[in-house]
């Protein structure tokens, strides 16, 4: 599976996988999962997330942890 929206750069935060260069680590994705179970308001909070983000946010988070 291609994860092509998850970047690793050793220059920003620290090399934590991010959502394309953001400064929102998939850790960050994950953690935002529990807090808003309503995916609206994840979206209305963070207006640069995309469903395609959250995807592979988690399907990275599945593999690789």
């Amino acid at each position: 599976m291609k994860l092509d929206r998850i970047t690793i750069n050793p220059a920003r935060l620290n090399g934590q996988p991010c959502i394309r260069d953001l400064r929102l680590t998939v850790r960050r994705v994950i953690e935002l999962l529990a807090i808003y179970p309503d995916r609206q308001e994840l979206y209305r909070e963070y207006p640069e997330l995309e469903e395609e983000d959250i995807r592979q946010a988690l399907t990275y988070a599945a593999t690789y942890s």
